[in-house]
């Protein structure tokens, strides 16, 4: 399998940033990372090696980049106005440099969808939602789409404009929905086991209802547990049926 790396110093945030990219054709698939882990996690936790058939056979091209989820919602020692500012940055580093640096490696062409688990399933749906026109999709596993379950009670605006339950039920903009509507891969997986949490994949599904989004909502067993196993089964699962 074709393995790429390469790091550039992003404006967005002000630090280097490393990418890791596997395969060689098919639509690009980004993964954000869990919690606050690191652009080779996915590598390491050996969902890159599940996914190998399918990139392999050039059915899709996977990219990993960094979370900064410890500088942000994750780091107790930064006031909660200032977290909000962060992950804001974040966004801006995937929407104005990750997606070009996608588009470069690929095609403008290349249809590309966020993929995440646990807090990555958070940012990979809220990207998706904030930027429909240049992500197509996304597949969210074992997440919660309520941010205020990390803001740890603190409210405002960069909350509210970052947590998909909240912000969308108020979307009207016939523009970004009819971008959202057209997507045909909103994926929203979850296990009903330990650590797992399924009435917030419910409630995410509920607000696209309302809205007249179109989306794929499975919810796994009791024996499904929030760890890496699942997400190694799940996402291999998605790709090869959903795809």
């Amino acid at each position: 399998m074709q393995k790429e790396t390469t790091s550039w110093h992003s404006p967005a945030l002000d630090k280097t940033m490393p990418i890791a990219s596997y395969g060689h054709y098919g639509f690009a698939l980004l993964l954000i990372p869990t919690a606050a882990a690191d652009y080779l996690e996915y590598e390491r936790f050996q969902l890159i090696e599940a996914l190998a058939p399918y990139i392999k056979a050039g059915k899709l091209r996977v990219f990993s980049i960094d979370s900064i989820n410890n500088e942000s919602w994750m780091n107790n020692e930064m006031r909660p106005e200032h977290k909000g500012i962060r992950h804001n940055q974040f966004n801006e580093y995937v929407f104005e440099e990750v997606i070009p640096f996608i588009r470069n490696a690929t095609s403008n062409d290349t249809m590309i969808y966020t993929c995440g688990a646990s807090f990555g399933a958070l940012h990979a749906m809220n990207l998706f939602l904030k930027r429909p026109d240049i992500i197509n999709g996304a597949i969210s596993m074992s997440g919660v789409y309520d941010l205020t379950e990390y803001s740890k009670g603190f409210w405002d605006e960069q909350v509210y404009y970052n947590s998909p339950v909240h912000y969308l039920p108020s979307l009207t903009d016939q523009w970004y929905l009819g971008k959202i509507k057209a997507s045909q891969h909103i994926h929203i997986y979850t296990g009903s086991g330990s650590y797992e949490d399924p009435d917030g994949s419910r409630r995410l599904a509920g607000v696209l209802h309302e809205k007249g989004i179109s989306y794929d909502l499975d919810i796994w067993g009791d024996d499904i547990n929030h760890d890496w196993p699942t997400w190694r089964t799940m996402l291999p699962y998605i790709i090869d049926v959903k795809f």
